[in-house]
């Protein structure tokens, strides 16, 4: 009666299949938890690039506003049901691309602090009142908001480098930002809705910076044993 031999290789893929799918599940579910925040972060983003679409057509820039207005449209398709689906994915890509490879951390905590100092310069922005006032406050602080905002991006371009949705989403802002002049755009409209979009961000990055860190102190741990 011939042998049976084990199969190894069969079990190992069954464990590793098991191992993704239970990282992928939690992550998801963590992202599922922060529903609200990532409807309030599409609501606050539709609305605002709705408004720089208008502003830029009052000024005769029409491709620019049409950029915007495409931008604005998406994201409307984004909120309701569709948002569970947008949320799923971007839980997905973090699992699938970051949560099993290297991650950045050390970028992303440098991102949050940088956003933190945004955060003081948009308190400013929004607490001068009066039109003229936000219009000398930005000719005096512009140069240093888009300094810090750049920072951010090209942070979180090194954290989120592999193809998919935070990638995607990152770069699409990064060049509006420097191509576009959508952070002067945001700050002649009040920067009141972009500060409330970067302390959703912030918030989300701390949570990506608080998972990471554990795991890097467990993975620290281990080694040590």
């Amino acid at each position: 009666m011939a042998k049976t031999k084990p199969q190894l290789p069969t079990t190992l893929l069954l464990l590793l299949f098991l191992l993704l799918t239970t990282t992928i599940t939690t992550t998801a579910f963590s992202f599922s938890r922060s529903y609200s925040q990532y409807k309030t972060l599409f609501s606050l983003s539709h609305s605002l690039l709705t408004r720089v679409s208008n502003l830029r057509a009052s000024r005769g820039d029409i491709s620019g506003s049409n950029r915007a207005k495409l931008i604005a449209q998406k994201l409307e398709r984004g909120l309701g049901f569709g948002l569970w689906g947008l949320s799923w994915s971007v839980g997905w890509d973090y699992a699938v691309n970051y949560a099993w490879s290297n991650f950045d951390y050390r970028e992303l905590y440098g991102a949050v602090s940088e956003m933190n100092e945004l955060l003081r310069f948009l308190g400013e922005l929004t607490r001068s009142g009066s039109e003229a006032g936000r219009a000398t406050w930005i000719a005096g602080n512009y140069k240093n908001v888009l300094r810090v905002s750049q920072s951010v991006l090209r942070r979180l371009v090194k954290v989120f480098h592999q193809s998919g949705p935070l990638k995607e989403t990152v770069q699409i802002v990064q060049r509006e930002v420097v191509e576009g002049d959508l952070l002067s755009d945001c700050l002649e409209l009040g920067g009141n809705d972009l500060k409330g979009l970067v302390q959703i961000v912030k918030d989300l990055a701390s949570q990506f910076s608080s998972s990471s860190s554990s795991s890097t102190s467990q993975d620290d741990y281990n080694s040590d044993l």
